[in-house]
């Protein structure tokens, strides 16, 4: 046997072994812990429910500034736990968090008694501090209120070169001034860090600090500078809470939810290999292995690094699966154009992977820096989807440059080389993008102009613009004991009839959530009359055996803090693609074309929400985010096309709507199969999925159309515009 094919079996022998290792520990896990296994991955609350704490407001007069703060940082330090945890407002004075967290692994009582400590933190020099330690009157330089956030990090020590455990301290702008002088008065001197009465740290001031950042290093681990950031985080409250209950509640979704949607998933992804296989043949083969190698890396490694799924995020592992599809695409779609132009299907396998390089790269790199400004801008759901987001895209790159490369070039060096077994490309249809571009840009103007007319029109005929969910506008809690317990199926298939018929509120719109230990059922829907409320008390009591309902208002889980930090994430985004685009096509008007086209998705996806009245809440932000870090590659793989025909084809001779209209042909069949694949994984979700993941597949699948739209028909010859006629006054454009 010769060396080559020795090693090819040898590389697929490894792979098939590693793979089944995958799936082993994926399904049964390693050791008594069962380390790995898929059935440890950190659920959110939708899926598995958790641990919900409620905190009286003990300050008298609170304003709603106060009280607005405090609600923020609230749930920044529920972040720390959880990005998928909820904090609301229940009345005017009770503040709710619930966590996820599974109690069969987890104490839920250290928890509860970590949460329930709101505290109080002071910032004391020397002065005040031997005050404080006397027992007598003394006056803080900043308290708790004058703290935005406080985030752990590992720095590099510029003398030593060494890792630094360091806590960044982030201050209002009232605390920056504050802190600035108190900095400037005690350089060389102690500033204390007191929580709860005792002393957290020490650090020592080394020069005035005035820019409202402060660094705490020196920190003997990572573990401690964590606990720090979580400690100040804990105490920078404005409002002092205490805690008036805790519970351990059920999942919002039942178990059919997920049984479902994994289903789905696994039909979708069915249809898509044996669509790969027909397309592309050998190569479509290996895509489906590399494919299984995906998912298990997925699983293993959101259970690696504990990320936290809820139902969307199982839509969104299915979404990307179909987007992992799209890098296999690119490259078997190049194989096929270099046998075609009569290379041998080594020197194919060759040519193909290293031309697509390039798109694959700039393509998910565009993607990896949307998914890093959202984590580090964001907030709640938005930090979630992000860390999704990044290590999809990351593990979509490797399985497709990296395994599907080592196993397509094992398989030719055994002697799978016949070009019959790889496919050809048929003549490129052909197709005057540029010339017909005022007719689909027409269409899209239409489109966009519908959803935002209308918004006043909803506002007339409803209460509102847009159908704005529980997360965003809040509404009623009404906790119902009931004479034994009902499970979440039993609540759905018996209560909530019930629910409908008394108040009106379909439902679609009412979340429902058991109590652990308990005959009681919480069940939380938009705002409810007077007349509401006592319809709904009348039902109940009739039709079951309740000892008590209580009703309260709740407030919005969404915060106005964590909309405006999504939207800013969301702009420095697309502000940076267009730079990085700009930067890597050596054209600004590549960038610009690129960020117009997907803002042109965003928008057709508002329309969907518009017209349709679609409910508003945190699959609305989810989608809108997917389609951000989605729609961007198939305008990528068109402009990469276009770079490389720059090069062939002169524009001096051929023109530059003739470039344009050829890139774009050459690569529609990927854009086709792409966008086909990853529909038809969101269609069957769509079909078989439960209601509450509906109109978020409904509105995945209007922003992958819209995304292979805006990039067929959108991008290529709005970039052409751009360049014949910015700067090119007086000069006659091609067509």
């Amino acid at each position: 046997m010769k060396k080559a094919k020795r090693n090819a079996v040898i590389t697929i022998v490894i792979f098939l072994i590693l793979l089944a290792a995958g799936v082993y520990v994926t399904v049964a896990g390693v050791g008594a812990k069962n380390a790995g296994s898929a059935k440890n991955i950190t659920l959110g609350l939708d899926l598995q429910g958790g641990v919900s704490i409620t905190y009286d407001i003990v300050d008298e007069n609170p304003t709603s500034d106060e009280i607005s703060a405090t609600l923020d940082k609230l749930q920044r330090r529920v972040d720390s736990y959880s990005p998928d945890g909820e904090v609301y407002m229940e009345g005017n004075t009770r503040f709710t968090v619930e966590l996820p967290v599974d109690t069969s692994r987890v104490d839920a009582n250290e928890i509860l008694e970590e949460m329930g400590q709101p505290g109080k933190l002071e910032f004391l020099d020397e002065d005040n501090y031997a005050l404080w330690s006397a027992g007598s009157e003394y006056e803080p330089v900043l308290t708790g209120s004058d703290v935005r956030n406080a985030e752990a990090q590992i720095t590099q020590n510029t003398a030593t070169g060494a890792n630094d455990n360091v806590v960044i301290l982030t201050f209002t702008e009232e605390g920056q001034a504050k802190f600035a002088e108190a900095t400037a008065a005690n350089i060389g001197k102690i500033i204390y860090i007191l929580y709860d009465d005792e002393v957290v740290s020490y650090p020592t001031v080394q020069s005035a600090i005035t820019e409202g950042n402060a660094e705490i290093n020196g920190i003997s681990s990572y573990e401690d500078a964590q606990n720090l950031a979580d400690t100040i985080k804990i105490g920078a409250l404005p409002l002092e809470l205490s805690e008036v209950s805790s519970q351990i509640v059920g999942a919002k979704l039942g178990q059919e939810a997920v049984s479902t949607s994994l289903l789905a998933g696994l039909i979708g992804m069915i249809i898509v290999c044996i669509i790969m296989i027909v397309a592309y043949r050998i190569p479509g083969i290996i895509a489906t292995f590399a494919l299984f190698g995906y998912i298990v890396l997925e699983l293993l490694l959101l259970n690696a690094f504990n990320i936290t799924l809820t139902l969307p995020g199982i839509a969104g592992i299915i979404l990307s699966i179909g987007m992992a599809v799209d890098a296999n695409v690119i490259i078997y779609t190049r194989i096929k154009e270099e046998i075609t132009a009569g290379q041998s299907v080594k020197t194919a396998v060759k040519l193909g992977f290293s031309k697509a390089l390039s798109a694959i790269l700039d393509g998910n790199i565009t993607t990896i820096i949307a998914g890093v400004v959202l984590l580090l801008m964001g907030s709640g759901p938005v930090k979630g989807f992000a860390r999704t987001l990044i290590l999809g895209i990351v593990l979509s790159m490797f399985t497709a440059v990296v395994v599907t490369r080592f196993l397509l070039n094992a398989v030719v060096a055994l002697g799978v080389n016949k070009p019959r077994y790889f496919g050809t490309i048929k003549r490129t249809a052909k197709f005057n993008y540029v010339g017909k571009f005022k007719y689909f840009v027409s269409l899209s103007i239409v489109l966009i102009l519908l959803g935002i007319a209308f918004l006043p029109v909803n506002s007339r005929i409803r209460e509102h613009s847009l159908n704005y969910s529980l997360e965003f506008l809040g509404g009623t809690s009404v906790t119902v004991d009931f004479d034994r317990a009902y499970t979440l199926e039993e609540s759905e298939q018996e209560i909530v009839p019930v629910i409908e018929e008394s108040t009106g509120i379909s439902a679609a719109n009412i979340q429902i959530q058991t109590v652990e230990d308990s005959n009681q059922v919480i069940f939380k829907m938009p705002e409810l009359s007077q007349e509401q409320r006592e319809s709904l008390d009348n039902a109940l009591n009739e039709a079951f055996t309740v000892s008590d309902i209580n009703t309260q208002s709740i407030s919005s889980t969404i915060s106005s803090e964590m909309q405006r930090d999504a939207i800013i994430a969301v702009i420095v985004s697309a502000i940076l693609m267009l730079i990085y685009i700009a930067f890597r096509f050596a054209d600004f008007k590549f960038g610009a074309s690129a960020v117009i086209a997907l803002l042109h998705d965003v928008m057709i996806v508002f329309m969907v929400y518009s017209v349709g009245y679609l409910s508003v809440g945190s699959t609305f932000i989810a989608c809108m985010l997917t389609i951000v870090g989605y729609s961007i590659n198939a305008t990528i793989i068109i402009f990469d096309r276009i770079r490389e025909n720059l090069k062939i084809m002169n524009p001096e001779k051929t023109g530059y709507a003739e470039i344009v209209n050829t890139s774009i042909n050459q690569t529609l069949t990927r854009n086709i199969f792409t966008t086909l694949t990853t529909y038809i994984m969101v269609l069957v979700l769509f079909i078989m999925g439960v209601a509450s993941i509906k109109e978020f597949s409904l509105t995945l699948m209007v922003g992958i159309l819209g995304g292979a739209y805006s990039s067929v028909f959108i991008t290529g010859p709005l970039w052409y515009f751009m360049k014949t006629r910015i700067g090119k006054k007086g000069k006659k454009a091609d067509l």
